[in-house]
Order: C-alpha cells, then structure tokens, then sequence
C-alpha cells in the first residue's frame, strides 16, 4: 500500500464505544470513513449521519462489499463477541476488535485459533496502554534495568453489574469483561513471560470480597493484583524501579517519586487524552500505522489472549 493511499475504516457495532472509535479515526488524517453495520440499522444511520460514513450496510458481507475497508473496527456485547469476530475474519481486512476477547479464556483461544487458520491480522483495544500516563511510565522504565515491582488495583461490583441490565453470562464472566483492564496492566509493564501466578486470596463467587494474586515474571519482575469486589476501592497502578516509582490514579494521571524524595511529580497528560476517550486517539493512530505496514505499539491477539489468561489464572475460572 502507498504511504499515501487513504486507509478505509468500516466499523461493526454502533453503540457507545464505535461512536467514540469513530470520533478517534476522523481525526487521523488520510483515514476515509468507509461503511458501518450494526443489527439495529437506525443507530448506524445516526452515527453515519454524524461522522459522514459513507455506507450503512444491511450486513457484515455487504459491508465488506460496499466498503472495501482496509481496516474493520468491532465493538459489540459480550455474548456476541466471537460469532462477530469469527465472521469478520472471514474478509481480508486488518481488524481491530475492543476487548474483552470473548466471553471467556475459552472463547479467547478459539478466536485465537480461527485467526491463525485464516492468517488473519488482529489487533485488540487495550486502549489503557495508549493512554499518554502509562506511556509515560512505560517510557521512562524502559531504560531501568532493574526489576519492577507492579500494584494493580481493581474494585468491581457485581450488584452493579446487575442494576446496570447486564445479562447472566456477562455477569458471570465479569472479571474478563471489566477487570482485564487492570490485569492488563501487568503485561503492559512486567518483563519476559509469567512464569508463576501465586493465588493470595482466591475469588468466590458464591461471597465475591477481595481478590489477590502475586504474579512472577522470567525477568524477576514482580507483580500485585488487588481487587475490592466488595467495597470502595480505585483503579490504579503503581510501577517502582530502584529509582522511581510512578503512580497512575487514576489511571488516567501520572505522577513519579524519585528515590530519596517524598515529592510526587505530576505528568501533564496529552490533549488527545482530554479531546478524545483516553487513549483512543493515540491507539488509532498506531492502527492506521500498522495498515500501512509500519511497527506498533498497539498489541496484537496474542497480546490480548495473554490479559485473558491471565485473568483465568487469578480468578480460576
């Protein structure tokens, strides 16, 4: 592909987060809003109205057919997410699909597996790790050879998640759909494979309260998963080299504490974090670079099957 061609953007999905992905990939410059399909055709109609989406297609082949997007970005509920997926796969397009991947480990794999069938280039929408914050982190201990000491910590609800109208399979699997934020966390800044996942205090479903889990990596990196299934708690991370620690709470913020001091530096963040959903405008335009051939930080399938392992070895389920 020419550095110079547009890169066509379709989209699967036309509820909260495409409308938000929409807005991110209008902004990027040589990106042409292709076609969108959604099963209810008015809200798609509305958000091509919005975004100037050329095509409403009345299905996923038709919309690869008007279409010819170079890129499909897939943002649908939990229980639809591998069929929707799986089908998609089924076109030569670059796909981006929001997390979680799948309903569960096992739906994970399974999508793993048909995309390998079909050679199929798959991204996931980790879009915490494109929030400038955690860039910034990222960046910084990039040159700290020594080992990191990483504290997630998670606070989820389940009665929530049951007000909210979520169906009983999502519920069930609500540590993948919402936690993996969080557990995505580790593999975003601890080095080198996992090789033990220690289970402090273990998930229970049955009488949900704190969930906590310490996790190794190869390189010695050290890792603390806390969840509050019970009570008030926040989502953040803390990551601590021999030099500096670095504090994201909210995740969305950053600030360091040098060794010695007791000051902490805030990080301003970037105002494509203030203009756009946190980090989804930086990941778009690392998905435009990856559709044009380019290296990207934005991870693959591989990565995202990771998170969602590595949820089912804290949570055990």
């Amino acid at each position: 592909m020419s550095p110079a061609a547009p890169i066509r953007v379709a989209y699967v999905g036309a509820g909260a987060m495409i409308r938000e992905h929409a807005r991110a990939f209008a902004d990027i410059p040589g990106v042409r809003q292709a076609g969108i399909w959604n099963r209810t055709r008015g809200k798609a109609e509305r958000l091509a109205h919005e975004f100037g989406i050329e095509a409403v297609a009345s299905s996923l082949a038709a919309l690869y057919e008007q279409s010819v997007a170079d890129l499909v970005v897939i943002a649908v509920y939990e229980t639809a997410i591998r069929e929707t997926v799986e089908a998609c796969i089924g076109f030569p397009w670059t796909i981006l699909m929001e997390k979680p991947v799948g309903l569960d480990l096992h739906e994970a794999r399974a999508i793993e597996a048909q995309a390998a069938s079909r050679k199929a280039r798959v991204m996931v929408g980790l879009n915490r790790r494109a929030l400038s914050s955690t860039r910034a982190a990222l960046d910084d201990v990039a040159a700290d050879p020594s080992p990191r000491f990483i504290h997630v910590q998670d606070q989820q609800s389940l009665a929530l998640a049951r007000r909210i109208g979520h169906a009983a399979p999502v519920i069930r699997n609500w540590m993948y759909a919402n936690s993996i934020h969080l557990v995505d966390y580790l593999l975003a800044f601890g080095r080198g494979e996992i090789d033990s996942v220690e289970v402090i205090s273990p998930w229970t479903p049955e009488d949900p309260g704190v969930v906590l889990a310490k996790v190794g990596f190869a390189s010695g990196d050290l890792g603390l998963y806390e969840a509050q299934w019970r009570g008030p708690g926040p989502w953040a991370c803390a990551v601590t080299t021999h030099r500096r620690r670095w504090e994201m709470r909210p995740l969305e913020k950053a600030a360091f504490q040098n060794l010695d001091e007791r000051v902490l530096n805030a990080v301003e963040p970037a105002a494509s974090d203030t203009r756009f959903k946190p980090g989804l405008r930086q990941q778009a335009e690392e998905v435009v670079r990856v559709c044009r051939g380019f290296a990207s930080r934005v991870p693959d399938l591989r990565e995202g099957v990771r998170a969602m392992q590595l949820v089912q070895q804290i949570y055990r389920c």
